[in-house]
């Protein structure tokens, strides 16, 4: 997009980390902003922090799964602010478990969040961006949609299908106006732990300290989607870790998985909730397969 002065961004997950900080950056670069989270009540500062750069802003309360409520997202903006330019698909959640111990219902909640809101959002809002004479989506994959590590599988399928999704998408709409960037975060220092299911108590408590200690701020992501928007930057990846891994990947696919997974285990500290998780899987998997 060749500005963002006066143009209209929805943001999802727009209630705090990456969200606000997207929301801010893009009002920062002159948008006006339709805010969406399935909970709104700490976006008052976000929205004042908009206003105060004189752009306008709606709020828009709703869960990413729910279909109809997605559906009649965009008309609800249109009525709010005229137009729609920039889709920032950000509205994510996790659950730590081991897959052998995860219940179908979390591993289906990370997936209709994380992969199914990202889809149903572009599905919603692409008949409007057409009719921009420019646009962008912009959608939030994840280091975790690049390297594959235990106790987030379902986090990790949902993280690659959403790189899957936007490079795909990005083929089908070269020579268009609209533009599309995937977003690769490394540590970001949101609530996305915290907010998270898992089986793991004690091993949520050593990723939440680690997160403390060793993430940088959503600002720094905020400020390099504005960018990419500007730039046209199909993928961006975010912290010198996920630099270092995807780089370790490429070069030796396996062992650079391997790699990245053992340093990220060690730091974090829940490398033996992954080994109890480990054997507890293969003797209950075992002793069903016994006669």
């Amino acid at each position: 997009m060749k500005t963002l002065r006066d143009r209209v961004a929805v943001v999802t997950g727009a209630n705090g980390g990456i969200g606000a900080a997207t929301c801010i950056a893009l009002a920062e670069a002159g948008a006006h902003i339709a805010l969406v989270d399935i909970r709104t009540e700490g976006m008052a500062d976000t929205i004042e922090r908009i206003h105060a750069l004189g752009r306008t802003t709606s709020s828009h309360q709703l869960d990413v799964r729910d279909r109809a409520a997605i559906a009649a997202l965009p008309q609800a903006v249109l009525d709010a602010h005229g137009a729609v330019h920039v889709l920032v698909n950000n509205a994510g959640v996790t659950a730590s478990a081991a897959f052998a111990e995860q219940s179908e219902e979390d591993f289906d909640w990370v997936l209709d969040t994380n992969l199914g809101g990202v889809v149903r959002g572009t599905r919603a809002f692409l008949p409007h961006l057409v009719r921009a004479e420019e646009a962008h989506i912009v959608n939030i994959s994840s280091i975790f949609g690049i390297i594959g590590i235990p106790a987030q599988v379902a986090y990790c399928t949902s993280k690659f299908a959403v790189r899957g999704f936007t490079e795909a998408l990005a083929e089908e709409l070269n020579g268009t106006s609209i533009g599309t960037t995937v977003v690769h975060p490394g540590g970001i220092n949101t609530g996305i732990v915290t907010n998270s299911r898992t089986s793991h108590p004690t091993e949520k408590a050593s990723i939440e300290e680690f997160f403390r200690k060793n993430t940088i701020s959503p600002d720094v992501v905020g400020q390099r989607i504005a960018r990419a928007v500007l730039k046209g930057q199909e993928r961006i990846l975010v912290t010198s870790e996920a630099h270092l891994m995807d780089w370790l990947k490429r070069l030796l696919p396996t062992w650079g998985n391997r790699l990245s997974v053992s340093a990220l285990v060690r730091a974090m500290g829940i490398g033996d909730g992954i080994e109890r998780s480990r054997k507890q899987m293969m003797e209950e998997l075992g002793s069903e397969s016994k006669p």
